[in-house]
């Protein structure tokens, strides 16, 4: 039987885009293995998804590569003689992948002039610039050059525990709603005292809210300072269990959120989201996957470049700044 590898070392959120183009390769090829090689602490992302037949959940140090440490892995995944390889994040730990996993042909994405390494591991290497900016497309779209057809649904969808149902439950002490404060980039985040403003505009179903974060310290912190302005808020404790995560999730409602992993997670989990997208950046990649429904934008956004402003933005006003509550409140009450 043909095995094709398909791989993938980037964030969170990046994992949950990369889904439909998994998919689609199985559809191509469905009489082929399908495997998945990513971060170790993603990987739960993909745990119940029926069509990927192994995931290689890799141990990783950002910024730090043990070429050493890892040959008995690399050895094992040779020993498969994949058919196949693509790389979708396009850095230099997947190139190295790619090139040790044998195949003689290996699909990488490069953001600009190939390097040195890239020339060497890929034989098939397209450009990020030729490719949509939309996340899900863009991953689909690299595999053009295989033949693999865009399928009719590219909604990522991702399957919960259900083992961890009842302690997912217990933890979110029967809230239906999520507001998730902070992002990976502060430019992201909906200031707090918005967070409040629309709070407050609940009334009586404030109670049903649970709040969150990321587990950095910053991230943290959000929370800390939101609890300062309303201190009987119900804030969910730090989950560093992304299996677990993931079925808090799922019990929710409704979650509410920045461009974000924890949104990109619910909304393939099918749970209701309200995406609130500022930046040039979200506007342009991530936004484009939801639906009228989904998101509310904010004004022309002056970060035109995201290279710029990287972590904050700028401008006197931030863009996130000009999301009101009452746009996300109006899509709240929806039916």
């Amino acid at each position: 039987m043909k095995k094709i590898l398909a791989i993938q070392f980037k964030y969170f959120g990046d994992a949950v885009f990369l889904i439909p183009s998994l998919l689609a390769i199985k559809e191509k090829f469905p009489d082929s293995e399908l495997h998945l090689l990513v971060a170790k602490e993603i990987s739960p992302v993909f745990n119940n998804l029926k069509y990927i037949d192994k995931i290689w959940a890799v141990p990783r140090k950002r910024g730090k590569f043990n070429l050493l440490e890892l040959l008995p892995f690399i050895k094992e995944l040779r020993a498969c003689k994949f058919d196949r390889v693509v790389d979708f994040g396009g850095n230099d730990r997947g190139a190295i992948f790619s090139f040790f996993s044998g195949s003689d042909i290996r699909l990488g994405l490069i953001d600009a002039s190939p390097k040195i390494l890239q020339r060497i591991c890929y034989t098939t290497r397209i450009s990020s610039s030729s490719l949509p900016k939309n996340y899900v497309l863009k991953n689909l779209s690299l595999l053009n050059s295989w033949g693999v057809q865009k399928p009719k649904n590219t909604d990522p969808q991702i399957i919960s525990n259900t083992h961890l149902k009842k302690e997912a439950k217990k933890i979110l002490k029967g809230k239906s709603i999520i507001f998730h404060l902070g992002t990976s980039q502060p430019k992201k985040e909906w200031p707090l005292k918005k967070w409040q403003e629309l709070y407050i505009n609940l009334g009586n179903s404030s109670a049903e809210v649970a709040f969150s974060s990321g587990n950095s310290d910053r991230e943290r912190a959000l929370l800390h300072d939101f609890k300062k302005l309303e201190p009987n808020i119900f804030v969910l404790p730090m989950v560093r269990d992304l299996d677990l995560y993931l079925a808090i999730l799922n019990e929710a409602e409704l979650v509410i959120s920045g461009d974000t992993a924890p949104l990109h997670f619910s909304h393939a989990l099918g749970v209701k989201v309200i995406g609130l997208f500022g930046i040039y950046g979200s506007k342009k990649y991530a936004a484009p996957l939801y639906s009228p429904n989904e998101k509310v934008m904010g004004a022309s956004c002056f970060c035109i470049d995201d290279l710029e402003h990287y972590e904050t933005c700028m401008n006197k006003k931030s863009c996130m700044q000009s999301i009101k509550p009452n746009q996300v409140l109006r899509l709240m009450n929806l039916k």
